[in-house]
């Protein structure tokens, strides 16, 4: 199912009130939008979009037995579902932890999931996605934005790749065992290369190379004096 919003605060809110007012929406429903006036992305972040130029939209899946401890397969999967998409226009396509897509050092898409739980496992998942299509002009201070029609110099029409991302979603889901999606996330990692580049912790700056990503989603680190480093989401920050 695919409903359509000329303008809406943010996919993510829209979907959240539908549910909570008793729609019965079938599993990979997308809500997509011409105008969000309040995207949201990670940390608080806001997402830029100008109006009728990108891909915005959220994706409701139900999942089956997904241990809370373990929901970051689904991040996964929604970021091996858009760099595959979005591999089929370009290249250069990378997924940078934890979600967000990069095409070489700029970012293309970004992702903000909302679980709900029920007793130990995930019921209800709400995966709100920004990809910039056709955008050339970037207003706010992101630092390093870029859309496909910057990259290729065509245009796109947004819903067919929001299908195709949805469609990608659904094949792998169904399709791939769950040590094979981790292994194509890992391989698919953005600086997931053996070269050690620059971070940010809380200590200061640091250069260490991708050694791992737990099934938590927590990301191991390896500095250049051999130390192990373990992180959350929103506890490193990379220097690009």
């Amino acid at each position: 199912m695919f409903i359509h919003l000329e303008t809406t605060d943010s996919t993510n809110s829209h979907l959240r009130r539908m549910l909570n007012n008793g729609a019965d929406l079938p599993d990979y429903t997308v809500v997509y939008a011409t105008e969000q006036t309040a995207g949201r992305g990670q940390r608080g972040n806001s997402w830029e979009s100008e109006p009728g130029k990108n891909a915005i939209f959220s994706l409701l899946y139900y999942p089956i037995a997904v241990p809370a401890a373990t929901q970051f397969i689904l991040s996964q999967v929604i970021a091996l579902s858009i760099a595959g998409t979005l591999s089929k226009y370009t290249d250069g396509i990378s997924i940078k932890w934890p979600n967000d897509i990069y095409w070489y050092d700029k970012k293309i898409s970004g992702t903000l999931m909302e679980c709900d739980l029920k007793g130990k496992n995930v019921c209800t998942c709400i995966i709100g996605c920004g990809i910039n299509i056709n955008q050339t002009e970037f207003l706010s201070d992101a630092p390093n934005p870029v859309s496909l029609k910057m990259i290729t110099g065509k245009t796109y029409d947004p819903l067919d790749i929001i299908k195709d991302v949805r469609d990608e979603f659904q094949n792998i889901y169904r399709s791939v065992s769950i040590q094979d999606i981790r292994l194509r996330y890992l391989t698919n990692l953005y600086r997931y290369d053996g070269l050690p580049y620059r971070f940010e912790d809380a200590y200061g700056v640091f250069s260490a190379t991708i050694h791992s990503i737990e099934p938590t989603g927590h990301l191991r680190l390896q500095t250049t004096d051999g130390e192990l480093r373990r992180y959350e989401f929103k506890e490193l920050k990379f220097i690009i």
